[in-house]
């Protein structure tokens, strides 16, 4: 009789190690990645050889993929997990994820909105200044010895006062015009739809909006509604006397076009936190001082990190438990897996 209830609690434990799987696809943060794989049993998706002969072992037991926005989830890789239910972001952008073929299969999507705004608006303004003013390319000048050799460094281009245009009145644009106007910036934004009640100029297209401001801050979501919004058009509109300022995408804008006119001066210069290929950063920018770039590091604080991995685990149990994610951007159907 023993045997036959070890039996029937081993049987009973191989099923369930087969089934309600959490997958993790690329790279999370560490504690995260821990959180995942001791509390919730995880899978990591290979990225290797194996990869195909790991879904095809693992596939179909798999109802939950924790991933970021710089992977996401592709409609080919959904198509090998027929039980998944929910795609869990660690992060506010999801344009990496295939959210329509996520509708059409019932799986829900959800994000981290709200926790990492401050953070990302606090670098669109450091960026901002440190472009504008030249602080990195003047700390570059120290370190090297310059100053004693060279004097003084170029004088810089003052921020108080500059007309500001925010492409993206979110949640995160309007936090960075909300810090912008205690600089006293005339603030201008370009969205799809005008914002209703807003205090800020509203600018019919993105072109227009870049030919009446010193400076454009790209605050908008990623995806393909958004690819190339600020395109060659755009930058020329912005033209020689003006600055660009990312940290929404860096498919929003047609980064071949930035660099050829950031190299042949047909823009004062650019602040980048985002990039078309990350981590990969075009090598024509490196040694260009009118430049600064940063790591995608936009939301990149000790407290607005552990903010996100709460809220990705909380949509994450609320998806295992109840079926539902606390911030969706596309709740789930009651049955996923394949469309009917």
């Amino acid at each position: 009789m023993a045997d036959v209830t070890t039996s029937t609690t081993q049987t009973a434990e191989a099923v369930e190690l087969q089934s309600d799987r959490v997958l993790q696809v690329g790279p999370l943060k560490p504690s995260l990645a821990e959180i995942l794989a001791v509390d919730h049993r995880a899978l990591t998706l290979p990225v290797d050889d194996s990869r195909q002969a790991f879904l095809a072992e693992h596939g179909a037991s798999v109802t939950a993929v924790v991933t970021s926005g710089r992977t996401g989830v592709d409609a080919e890789l959904m198509a090998e997990l027929p039980h998944l239910g929910a795609i869990v972001h660690f992060g506010v952008g999801y344009d990496t994820t295939d959210v329509d073929e996520a509708a059409r299969r019932g799986i829900g999507v959800s994000n981290t909105p709200d926790v990492l705004t401050d953070c990302v608006a606090d670098t669109a303004v450091g960026l901002l200044i440190d472009t504008l003013r030249g602080f990195s390319a003047a700390d570059r000048f120290v370190r090297a010895g310059r100053w004693p050799r060279e004097g003084n460094v170029p004088l810089a281009r003052k921020v108080s006062g500059s007309r500001v245009g925010i492409i993206g009145l979110g949640r995160i644009g309007a936090a960075i015009a909300d810090r912008l106007v205690g600089f006293g910036c005339d603030i201008a934004y370009h969205n799809r739809n005008q914002v209703p009640d807003s205090p800020y100029r509203y600018a019919t297209s993105a072109a227009l909006l870049a030919a009446s401001v010193d400076v454009l801050v790209v605050a908008a979501a990623g995806g393909e509604g958004t690819r190339h919004l600020v395109d060659r058009e755009v930058l020329e509109a912005l033209g020689p006397n003006g600055f660009l300022i990312n940290v929404a995408r860096g498919s929003v804008v047609d980064e071949v076009a930035l660099v050829e006119m950031l190299t042949t001066g047909r823009l004062a210069g650019a602040g980048l936190d985002v990039f078309a290929d990350e981590p990969l950063v075009p090598a024509e920018l490196f040694d260009v001082d009118n430049v600064v770039l940063l790591p995608h590091v936009g939301s990149g604080t000790i407290a607005t990190r552990a903010a996100m991995e709460a809220l990705t685990l909380e949509n994450l149990d609320d998806y295992l438990t109840r079926g539902t994610l606390t911030t969706p951007v596309l709740q789930p159907r009651s049955t996923a897996g394949a469309p009917s």
